[in-house]
């Protein structure tokens, strides 16, 4: 039986390509991410669609960073279409503003802490404090949790020190960066297995390439659905 545990990243250009890799998965996943990518080609149209045609969940990864009253009222604004997760940087002001503007709805906040994508020679240049990924992740993290977060977007190689952490009780901990056995890295630099993931202490694995770009999108969601199965 499929798992909520793994969400497919729809990181495709549109909506109509969107639809079509989840009419071909069909009941191999309940749960879909759908992000900025698609942002301009239709996505939340298709949030809504697989969530109000298909009953699916739904994750929007909008990764929302602005003042405070523009988060809040933009959180606001996606709240009323009762998806589960919407995502924001983990800076406290901004978690804070977007909880206050999904107050009245049960969308999930979610903090951004460090992109999976990032390495320490990446937050040098962006001028980001010195001390290890890990570290840097795990502060965040707390931080976030400390200002209402429902739960944290880290790396797979954070998972574990997150869950140990009092803040992280009765938290999610949701992680992208995940790559099958044998798949390529692409752009990820912080990555794992969806078993280890799991093993580590993840409540949802977000896999995207490795599902939409296979040749057959259904089997290799099985497939990782069944890997899930023996974490």
């Amino acid at each position: 039986m499929p798992t909520d545990k793994l969400i497919v990243g729809l990181d495709v250009p549109n909506a109509l390509e969107g639809l079509e890799i989840a009419k071909r998965i069909g009941d191999a996943a309940n749960f879909y991410k759908i992000g900025l990518g698609m942002l301009t080609g239709g996505g939340l149209a298709l949030a809504n669609e697989l969530k109000d045609e298909h009953g699916k969940r739904i994750f929007l990864d909008m990764k929302l960073f602005d003042i405070g009253v523009t988060v809040e009222k933009a959180a606001r604004g996606l709240a009323q279409f009762n998806h589960d997760f919407l995502t924001v940087h983990g800076d406290p002001y901004v978690v804070r503003a977007a909880k206050e503007g999904a107050a009245n709805s049960d969308m999930k906040i979610l903090a951004v802490t460090i992109l999976t994508s990032l390495s320490r020679a990446d937050l040098d240049t962006a001028l980001i404090k010195d001390g290890d990924v890990q570290e840097l992740v795990v502060e965040r993290a707390v931080r976030a949790l400390d200002a209402g977060a429902d739960g944290v977007i880290a790396s797979p190689l954070e998972v574990s020190a997150i869950r140990k952490m009092p803040e992280a009780k009765g938290k999610l901990i949701v992680t992208p960066g995940i790559r099958p056995v044998g798949s390529d890295p692409g752009d990820q630099k912080r990555i794992a297995t969806p078993a280890q993931a799991i093993a580590a202490g993840a409540d949802h694995i977000v896999v995207a390439r490795p599902v939409w770009t296979a040749t057959d999108p259904r089997k290799a969601a099985l497939d990782i659905q069944s890997e899930i199965s023996t974490a």
